[in-house]
């Protein structure tokens, strides 16, 4: 797949291709993870639901290591991390090296978002995005329920995570 680093990135990091899993990707136990204080945030309103501050994770680095060995004390009910894609395509994420659950919303460049999961700890089967979709929003486990978010619910990005 030439050309399609970041698809081969999520692929490759969260286990999707069959045979590739493993190959590139942070390994089970390392303790490696992102410096939340120094990574860029943007402001994701979920219309008429709520409103997060989001890490970006843009990088091979980032998008690798995302929150990884984070806490519930590193992330507030207020954040999440936003995984930006070039275009829409088909996503997958595994929970390797991630101690807390998480919710994750995968979410179409129109700011639709088509699937939502409660994805578990130390989880590393796959969580599909089922259609093609751009962006994939983590935050702590409960809030989409808490505040209703499912799919068919709209993202308000600011155009700078847009270009």
């Amino acid at each position: 797949m030439p050309g399609n680093r970041p698809i081969m990135t999520l692929m490759v990091t969260f286990g999707f291709i069959p045979g590739l899993a493993g190959c590139g990707d942070v390994p089970r136990g390392s303790k490696e993870k992102n410096d939340l204080a120094s990574m860029r945030t943007v402001s994701l309103t979920i219309t008429g639901k709520t409103t997060y501050t989001a890490w970006v994770a843009d990088t091979a680095t980032t998008e690798q290591l995302g929150l990884l060995y984070d806490t519930a004390a590193d992330l507030p009910t207020d954040h999440g991390m936003i995984f930006n894609f070039p275009n829409d395509r088909l996503l997958n994420f595994w929970m390797r090296n991630t101690i807390i659950p998480l919710d994750i919303a995968y979410v179409r460049s129109d700011g639709t978002i088509v699937k939502t999961y409660t994805m578990q700890p130390l989880q590393e089967s796959g969580y599909s995005s089922i259609e093609p979709a751009r962006f994939a929003l983590e935050v702590r486990s409960g809030q989409f329920a808490k505040w209703g978010i499912k799919e068919g619910d709209h993202v308000e990005f600011p155009a700078t995570l847009l270009k």
